[in-house]
């Protein structure tokens, strides 16, 4: 019976959270739960546990934060807790084949694309960001390879043209909560199937680096929009005025033609900027050093700000 599985649990962000509690409510015995270390944070840079070890010494279970996952203490430490199945979601580390070896059934990843679609660190952003209009779960068999294990199953869910990346994550962890639970019912009865992925409909989502978050006002207003969504709240699109950086969480779409980047109007609705074809309207901005806040609220701390300025 799948009531039966004895489920490692490997998972570090808050997208890991509802699958680790479902393993609990439905009655998984969870021996081991595995995180990454506490990492520094803040302006004191205390360490800080990760959403999952949270979450797990909340429900009582025993966490193990090893450094690397790949060295034989790691190893043996996994091993003694005789695991049917090894689940992991967003955990944050490349799991070895000493490792992919331990469960008795198998090691499951869940994984926030449509898989070959989206292999790598941040599917959900680059999903947004590309103006994709579905996404979803893919529960895969875990192999040595980056997100090229065999496919359990597939949950799919549409992406709104004005949802960012943060909403389509949060529901997301949910979907994959519906996919874990059918896969383990499947893996119970004996069921379950596992197709090979084809390699030629891949592409790849690595982890997002600060230059690829820069606005290019040379762009078509809807992909300035799209990037601006697929990268709220994390990391933040960002643009210049003036020299002083500044980050671009929420924009609407305008039809007002002008040169790239120029800055248009001005209002207590935002602030109009010209992109490459048409133009957005910014509504929310983040300074440095300063939380979030509407655009009009920030024109008012910095009444030089005018039409004709440019954004870089």
């Amino acid at each position: 019976m799948a009531s039966l599985f004895k489920v490692l649990f490997m998972g570090t962000s808050d997208f890991a959270v509802p699958a680790l509690e479902a393993l609990r409510s439905k009655g998984y015995d969870v021996p081991l739960v595995v995180t990454q270390p506490d990492k520094p944070a803040g302006r004191g840079l205390e360490l800080k546990a990760s959403p999952i070890k949270k979450k797990a010494l909340e429900l009582g279970l025993p966490v193990f934060q090893p450094e690397k996952i790949k060295i034989p203490e790691a190893v043996e430490t996994l091993r003694a807790a005789q695991p049917d199945l090894v689940v992991v979601a967003a955990y944050g580390q490349i799991l070895p084949a000493s490792v992919l070896q331990i469960p008795k059934i198998a090691c499951l990843n869940i994984h926030g694309s449509i898989l070959p679609k989206y292999r790598g660190a941040a599917p959900i952003h680059y999903a947004v960001m590309n103006g994709e209009t579905e996404t979803g779960v893919t529960i895969m068999y875990m192999n040595e390879k980056m997100d090229e294990g065999d496919v359990l199953l597939v949950k799919k869910t549409p992406i709104g043209t004005e949802e960012t990346t943060g909403e389509v994550h949060d529901r997301l962890a949910y979907v994959g909560v519906e996919g874990l639970m059918e896969a383990l019912r499947l893996l119970g009865e004996g069921k379950a199937p596992r197709q090979p992925q084809d390699a030629s409909h891949a592409s790849y989502a690595p982890s997002i680096k600060r230059e690829f978050c820069r606005l290019d006002w040379k762009a078509p207003a809807g992909c300035v929009f799209n990037r601006v969504r697929g990268l709220s709240p994390w990391p933040g699109a960002e643009t210049s005025w003036r020299g002083m950086e500044l980050k671009v969480y929420k924009t609407v779409l305008e039809t007002r033609k002008g040169n790239a980047g120029e800055v248009l109007e001005i209002s207590k609705q935002g602030v109009v900027v010209a992109a490459g074809v048409d133009s957005l309207r910014l509504i929310e901005i983040q300074p440095p050093g300063k939380k979030k806040m509407g655009a009009y609220d920030f024109i008012l701390g910095h009444p030089d700000f005018r039409p004709g300025d440019v954004l870089s």
